[in-house]
């Protein structure tokens, strides 16, 4: 697999983060909806990845900089065609390397509480990711789960 900062702009990449959102907007209200939008996802603390098998769109994801010691991973998504055959854990494993690469002390992220995000928390879990409180600007809500891992 291929993981690559990429700049947002091709098609492929719109389309997964597209149906990230919508899937988002089935699983969660609106008011506990977090996912970022391509605009969203081109501001300037955040810096965006896509992964790649053969020329094709496996999956993607996001460091948001929270500050100079702690990251915010973001719009983790694995392509449906390429679910259950390991990009997500690649992807994540990804992100913790870059996290301590770029001296973070702590990586921590926002998923949902509802059992279709059962899986993703396993991941989190199995990597260290630890259940925290809300953190940079979240609150309480029964939606979210928050996780965190020590770097």
């Amino acid at each position: 697999m291929d993981i690559k900062i990429d700049d947002l702009t091709g098609s492929d990449v719109a389309e997964l983060l597209s149906e990230h959102i919508q899937s988002m907007k089935l699983h969660s209200p609106p008011e506990s909806k977090h996912a970022l939008d391509l605009e969203a996802l081109r501001k300037p603390e955040i810096t965006f990845w896509s992964a790649w098998e053969a020329n094709e769109l496996v999956g993607c994801v996001a460091l948001q900089e929270l500050n100079s010691q702690n990251g915010e991973i973001k719009s983790m998504k694995t392509a449906s065609s390429h679910l259950r055959k390991g990009v997500a854990k690649r992807l994540l494993q990804f992100m913790i390397k870059e996290a301590r690469e770029r001296g973070y002390r702590r990586l921590s992220l926002e998923t949902g509480s509802m059992d279709v995000f059962k899986p993703a928390r396993r991941l989190y879990a199995s990597l260290g990711f630890q259940y925290c409180k809300p953190f940079s600007g979240y609150s309480e809500d029964p939606n979210s789960v928050f996780m965190t891992k020590e770097l």
